[in-house]
């Protein structure tokens, strides 16, 4: 490993690893942990009182807070693990006859694509994917590739508000209007979005949303949030049903009193959401937009260094860039194996944590098919520096030669 030293402060992690995939799982710094464990303490002392007495109230404040940030109505807040569980738990909660479509793209989540085609094959309904170019040309791109995958049995979408494999913002605003417009309701996997993009759920409109706090918001584990508008609440119940759905009481709506207790577990990260909103919005002197920018600008610097490395074109216009950016490897082969080898090699002899991944992921693959292309993502957060991705774009770029050469082994790889 590469014997280099970054500053990671306030954060902990490892400092001889130029770390650039916080879009992988987060990272939360210190001053928010120490409020998660303050948290903790509280609970400790005294579990009957904080779980039984405190717990709805302290919720609810913590749901102001994210009201807030998300611009949403925080009667439509309810808190899950993560957005991966925010999505099945609007499947769950919904049905559907055979012959109907859930419509999703081919940038999305492997995960959430395994949770919407489980769904599919429970009623006997299809999951259509619209074909979206990588590269793109253009937002509009996007648009027009869902709205030529809608047919008359088309009952819900399910879009990314950026994505992962490819680290695009879609246009999640004109996505959700157009399908509005056709009877279509949208559940958009926002689980990169809080904390990277500026989010406005008021706005956006959509019947449901979910998104992560670990990740950009740097929350800790398990923050996840589940919004839901209100002519649709009604319908959404978590995945555990527990206390809440007989409790008989009037003074909270059923959505709370069931979301708000599923039984016995640690409510900490999402009390936490509000102390990490404040801290790390407070690492930049203009607030979370400052911070929003500047990691966009360290991405973008970093996405030009690599494909000038590559010498290929950017794969996506700027406007579609928040904190991670995709960039396909020329001649690398589009398998785990080969994928893996190159991740390995950056990290254990470079010092580079970087995600290496095919694309389409497996979900979004027909029958028979394979992935089409080899993409390096990277992320950039405030602990990262312009020396890092320069570091990236030249290891990439020497590694990616060598891998053409007939002797290596990804050269092996590549050709079978």
């Amino acid at each position: 490993m590469a014997s280099r030293l970054y500053d990671r402060s306030p954060w902990r992690l490892e400092g001889d690893v130029s770390y650039l995939n916080h879009g992988g799982f987060g990272a939360c710094p210190e001053p928010v942990l120490e409020a998660q464990r303050a948290w903790r303490d509280r609970m400790e002392r005294q579990p009957v009182r904080f779980l039984a007495r405190e717990l709805e109230g302290e919720l609810d404040t913590a749901r102001r807070a994210v009201a807030i940030f998300l611009n949403a109505d925080p009667d439509g807040i309810a808190f899950v693990p993560n957005a991966t569980t925010g999505v099945s738990t609007v499947l769950a909660s919904l049905r559907f006859q055979p012959g109907d479509e859930l419509l999703a793209c081919d940038h999305e989540y492997n995960a959430t694509l395994n949770a919407l085609r489980a769904t599919a094959a429970r009623y006997g309904a299809t999951v259509a994917l619209a074909r979206v170019p990588f590269p793109v040309a253009d937002a509009g791109q996007v648009v027009q590739a869902y709205l030529d995958a809608v047919t008359p049995r088309t009952r819900l979408a399910l879009v990314s508000h950026v994505t992962s494999p490819t680290a695009l913002v879609f246009p999640v605003a004109a996505i959700v209007r157009e399908l509005e417009r056709r009877g279509i309701d949208t559940l958009v996997d926002g689980a990169h979005a809080p904390g990277m993009v500026p989010v406005d759920l008021r706005s956006l409109n959509a019947a449901y949303w979910t998104g992560n706090g670990h990740k950009w918001l740097c929350a800790p584990k398990g923050s996840g949030i589940l919004h839901v508008r209100a002519d649709v609440r009604a319908q959404v119940r978590p995945l555990v049903v527990s206390h809440g759905a007989n409790a008989g009481r009037d003074d909270r709506p059923r959505f709370r009193l069931e979301f708000d207790w599923t039984g016995t577990g640690d409510p900490t990260p999402w009390l936490t959401l509000p102390a990490a909103i404040r801290f790390v919005g407070g690492l930049h002197d203009d607030g979370w937009p400052g911070l929003m920018a500047t990691n966009r600008a360290l991405t973008r610097d970093g996405r030009d260094r690599l494909c000038n490395a590559l010498g290929i074109p950017a794969p996506a216009p700027d406007a579609m860039l928040g904190a991670m950016a995709s960039v396909a490897l020329p001649g690398i082969a589009a398998t785990d194996a080969a994928t893996r080898e190159l991740q390995a090699a950056l990290l254990d002899e470079d010092g580079i944590e970087v995600p290496v991944l095919p694309f389409p992921v497996p979900a979004a693959l027909a029958d028979g098919a394979t992935a089409s292309q080899a993409v390096v993502r990277l992320s950039a957060q405030r602990y990262n520096r312009p020396d890092e991705y320069a570091r990236l774009a030249e290891r990439v770029g020497a590694r990616v030669k060598a891998a053409r050469s007939p002797r290596s082994l990804l050269g092996r790889l590549r050709r079978g």
